[in-house]
C-alpha cells in the first residue's frame, strides 16, 4: 500500500498538539494538508483517535465521504465533500484533546485512507467499526502524531 503525506501547519509530527485545539482550548480542528492519493481512490475517510484513553481507545474526529481531489481541510471547516460523524463525546465532527488532568501525555493519531470504494457505516460508529470497515478498500494511507496531555 502507497503512503499517504498527512500533515499540519499548526504542528509537527510527534510534537503537542497546541492548546487552541483541544477541548480545554478553542476546540477547533487543526488545519492539515495531504498528497499522495491515488487516482483511483473514490473517497477519502479522516480518522483521529486517542489509543491511550482510559478504557478503550476514544474517537476524537471521524468524516467519510471526503472528495478525493481533495488536497487538505482549513482550520475548523470540514472536509471537501465530507460528511462528519458523532465523536466519542457524542457531537457531530471535531471534539478535541481532553485527557484526565495528571494522566500523562496521550497520543491523537490523525489518519487518512484513501479507498477503492465508499465506507458503509451507521449510527454511531466507533473506532473498531470504522477499522472493521476500513479493511479491504484501503489503497493508500497517512498518519500525523500529535500528543496532549491535561
Amino acid at each position: 500500500m502507497s503512503g499517504i503525506e498527512l500533515s499540519s501547519t499548526a504542528f509537527d509530527d510527534n510534537t503537542v498538539i497546541p492548546r487552541r485545539y483541544s477541548g480545554e482550548g478553542e476546540n477547533v480542528s487543526p488545519p492539515l494538508t495531504w498528497s499522495g492519493v491515488p487516482e483511483e481512490a473514490t473517497e477519502l475517510v479522516l480518522l483521529c483517535e486517542d489509543p491511550d484513553a482510559p478504557g478503550a481507545t476514544f474517537l476524537h474526529w471521524l468524516v467519510t465521504g471526503i472528495d478525493p481531489a481533495a488536497t487538505g481541510v482549513a482550520e475548523d471547516t470540514k472536509p471537501q465533500g465530507g460528511l462528519p460523524w458523532p465523536n466519542g463525546f457524542g457531537r457531530m465532527g471535531w471534539g478535541g484533546p481532553m485527557p484526565p488532568p495528571g494522566h500523562g501525555p496521550h497520543r491523537y493519531f490523525f489518519r487518512l485512507y484513501a479507498l477503492s470504494e465508499p465506507l458503509l457505516l451507521e449510527g454511531h460508529p466507533g473506532v473498531e467499526d470504522v477499522h472493521g470497515a476500513l479493511k479491504g478498500r484501503e489503497l493508500a494511507s497517512g498518519t500525523l502524531l500529535g500528543t496532549y496531555q491535561r
